[in-house]
């Protein structure tokens, strides 16, 4: 079989939520929530066998609700996040919760892979992240690299930090922001910076985007129209600590300096229609996936803006100080970004991409008929970047 060929998993259910297991490096796996009204929603258990190229799945329940969001402990891989709506008293109410898989939920899937469908096990639910007083629950955000003690969660206009206690069967809020402003603010999406400690998450509501420093709980930049509509997502490059790419409802995936918030860095319109995720590549921050209600993910090359721009690795100090020097110098001049690849498995919108945690060069794709896709970047880009 072709090497880059792409795997596909069809789930039986809507789905939009998907995670890479950041706490299991050794294997492939993905964490899937599904989207249904009619019958218990469920996480599937996404494991990828890379020399067979297949698939092995384990189901379990997560009968709290539908699932928007969902997040993997980077400590430990049997505990997770979801944010669920459940009808209460007929209103649809959006919360928020921290779950641990049954402790033998790997034992025996394999000899016979239908039993967890037929027979799946139940989440164990360990706390609640919710406070009524907050609103309704949009994502829950694990610290970055952290010890699986620490997640924010966003609630209408809040920002919540929450410190989880006794093995996380408990939560306490130990600050919260708050958006100010006219009409009704929501937060849409956040990302923690892995930069700086820690201490810096970044939000997007409406049109803007906002940066907030989690030690006191105020903002520290705000752009304000960012995107012609609404932002939908959120990333840091993993190697250079000022850069963020956004993306929205106005088909563009835009790239910032967070020092110097007027411009975008870089703007991509490759779309043609709502960018749902934007992910840069934990090792290889030139490389940039981004999934699309145009039913196709796109594989960029942002390799101007990433921390090799020449080839090699360099500081941000050494970039902005010898912008001068680099004209003279032909040979230095920064490769050129491209598109590497458009991917066009899917036939319906693209919610959710995300690269492994355990293979650099492999990602998958979730569009909202339950289609999952695994790619691989390329060879001959790999060989290009490792070589």
């Amino acid at each position: 079989m072709e090497d880059d060929a792409p795997v596909i998993y069809g789930l039986e259910f809507q789905a939009r939520a998907l995670t890479a297991q950041t706490a299991e490096t050794d294997a492939i796996r993905f964490l899937v929530g599904t989207q249904s009204l009619k019958f218990d929603n469920q996480i599937h258990i996404i494991d990828f066998d890379d020399e067979n190229n297949i698939i092995n799945k384990n189901v379990l329940l997560h009968q709290a609700g539908e699932i928007w969001h969902i997040g993997a402990s980077p400590a430990d891989k049997a505990v997770l996040t979801t944010c669920y709506n459940r009808t209460s008293d007929s209103r649809v109410v959006s919360c928020a919760a921290v779950w641990r898989m049954p402790s033998d939920w790997e034992t025996g899937s394999h000899e016979s892979p239908d039993d967890s469908a037929h027979n799946p096990q139940t989440l164990e639910l360990l706390c609640h992240l919710d406070d009524s007083a907050h609103g309704n629950a949009a994502c829950v955000l694990w610290e970055p690299m952290g010890d699986g003690k620490r997640v924010i969660s966003l609630a209408d206009n809040h920002a919540l930090l929450w410190d989880l206690q006794e093995s996380s069967t408990q939560a306490k809020v130990s600050s919260t922001a708050t958006l100010e402003g006219k009409g009704q603010l929501k937060f849409t999406s956040g990302k923690w910076s892995p930069h700086h400690n820690c201490s810096q998450l970044a939000t997007a509501n409406d049109t803007a985007i906002r940066g907030w420093d989690l030690r006191t709980m105020s903002q520290i930049y705000c752009i304000e129209n960012a995107h012609g509509q609404l932002v939908r997502d959120l990333d840091f490059n993993p190697n250079r600590q000022y850069y963020l790419a956004s993306c929205g409802d106005d088909c563009k995936v835009k790239f910032w300096d967070v020092r110097n918030v007027q411009e975008p860095v870089k703007t991509l319109e490759e779309h043609s229609h709502w960018v749902w995720s934007v992910r840069y590549n934990h090792s290889h921050d030139q490389l940039v996936l981004t999934a699309s209600s145009d039913s196709r993910l796109i594989l960029s090359n942002m390799v101007s803006i990433s921390s090799e721009p020449f080839g090699h690795l360099v500081d941000d100090d050494e970039l902005s100080e010898g912008e001068d020097n680099h004209q003279e110098d032909k040979s230095k001049e920064p490769l050129k970004d491209s598109v590497v690849s458009t991917y066009e498995e899917h036939e319906d919108s693209v919610y959710a991409a995300e690269w492994s945690s355990a293979d650099p060069w492999l990602f998958a794709s979730l569009s909202y008929d339950g289609r999952l896709v695994i790619n691989r970047v390329p060879r001959a880009l790999k060989y290009r970047i490792l070589l």
